[in-house]
């Protein structure tokens, strides 16, 4: 080595590096660094706001793990990160919230007489958020109930038949419990 040449850059430290980004995709086979955990990729879903990655080993047995930093793939650091959106299939024709086919160019039905009925604002937002694009397109409407102790009543003054459907989303069913009897009736 030339120490006379020796100057400020070469006693800087570490040079940092960027590690790759590498969208995780299932089957891929990983390292956890931290445990030494080596898998197959088998699932990745988003759990408490943050996606977590599921690895089995070569015994059958899954443990699961924060994306991010701490992985080797094919001996190589890298940057796990979150899934790559996939292109849909049939030329952008897209998938809604529920994973139905999207379809697209189509004005949303005008509103049939059939109903959904749910307890409240929240369950219908739910509800708007899973199946709306799907709702709109057979022209069904969600209606909040705003609570189901007069469900009788209001089923009798909705009256439902063949051309006019009833649909009653409640959650909580408890056997044996006020909404149970409600909905039993």
């Amino acid at each position: 080595m030339d120490y006379q040449n020796w100057g400020p850059r070469e006693m800087s430290g570490p040079v940092r590096t960027q590690l790759p980004e590498i969208p995780v995709e299932r089957g891929m086979v990983l390292e956890d660094v931290q445990s030494g955990w080596v898998g197959a990729v088998t699932r990745v879903e988003k759990s408490g706001g943050m996606h977590v990655v599921a690895l089995e080993d070569r015994r059958g047995k899954s443990r699961t793990f924060r994306l991010g930093f701490g992985f080797l793939l094919e001996g190589r650091a890298i940057r796990l990160m979150p899934p790559a959106p996939r292109a849909a299939a049939g030329g952008g024709a897209g998938r809604t919230a529920s994973g139905s086919v999207k379809v697209t160019g189509q004005r949303a039905q005008v509103a049939k007489a059939s109903r959904i009925w749910v307890e409240g604002k929240h369950d219908a937002e739910l509800v708007e958020k899973v199946w709306g694009d799907d709702l709109r397109v057979e022209g069904i409407v969600v209606e909040p109930l705003h609570g189901i102790d007069d469900l009788a009543g209001a089923v009798a003054d909705f009256r439902p038949g063949p051309g006019r459907r009833l649909g009653v989303l409640v959650d909580h069913l408890v056997p044996d419990s006020k909404e149970s009897r409600i909905a039993d009736a």
